[in-house]
């Protein structure tokens, strides 16, 4: 393994990898063996769900400092921090969190081809770190956009609670203004106030409802004393 990744920082010196394409979850690099002959190495890795970086963007969102500096080109110191608090590394752990396949004929994995590849992979990271999340899905821009997004979009508002149609079914209504006073001097006959109604006959059967009420009203108030 030693020698492999002797060989492999070699080819990389060297000039071997003509090109390194970076995907989501997916680097490949073409590397020309000594022979003349080019293979493709090809690096895997598992990309964040839409879930993960959803989190991300809302966590890095909330500390401008977060911001400026991904909008300066680096990535925040404590981005590593940050990502571990959900269970995530931009860096893979072990061999076993990679794929990694090479289209030579060799049995061995890595190859010298897949090791100068992840050479100079390592060195584009350290050029342009946004490599290195576009490697776990998320492009530059696309990354700044939603970053923008969060700080400019405005707080949410707590939800109203929806008053029911009925609510004020059994709440009592405006209070009718009181009567005028009686001028003194004047009498207040008990069914006054029939007087007001629609003068429209209202009948129950052969009675008319308005008499006996007129009736009733003075049967009410016979012997009250006098206000």
């Amino acid at each position: 393994m030693g020698t492999t990744f002797q060989q492999g920082r070699r080819y990389a010196r060297a000039g071997h990898v003509r090109s390194v394409t970076i995907s989501t979850s997916i680097v490949t690099a073409l590397v020309v063996d000594e022979d003349g002959e080019t293979y493709r190495a090809r690096v895997g890795v598992r990309a964040f769900s839409e879930a993960d970086w959803a989190r991300v963007e809302r966590a890095l969102a909330r500390e401008a400092f977060h911001v400026a500096k991904l909008l300066a080109g680096q990535l925040p110191d404590d981005l590593d921090e940050l990502l571990a608090g959900f269970g995530l590394s931009l860096f893979p752990q072990t061999l076993a969190d990679i794929v990694l396949d090479c289209s030579c004929p060799g049995w061995q994995k890595p190859c010298r081809h897949l090791a100068a590849a992840c050479y100079v992979l390592a060195e584009s990271f350290d050029a342009d770190p946004f490599g290195l999340l576009a490697w776990r899905g998320r492009g530059r821009e696309e990354l700044l956009d939603r970053l923008r997004e969060h700080r400019t979009a405005p707080p949410p508002q707590r939800a109203t609670a929806e008053v029911p149609a009925t609510a004020g079914f059994w709440t009592a209504g405006p209070r009718l203004t009181a009567p005028d006073p009686p001028v003194p001097g004047t009498v207040q006959r008990p069914d006054a106030l029939l007087d007001r109604l629609d003068p429209l006959p209202l009948t129950v059967g052969r009675f008319d409802v308005t008499d006996v009420l007129r009736a009733a009203y003075r049967t009410l108030t016979d012997g009250l004393p006098e206000r």
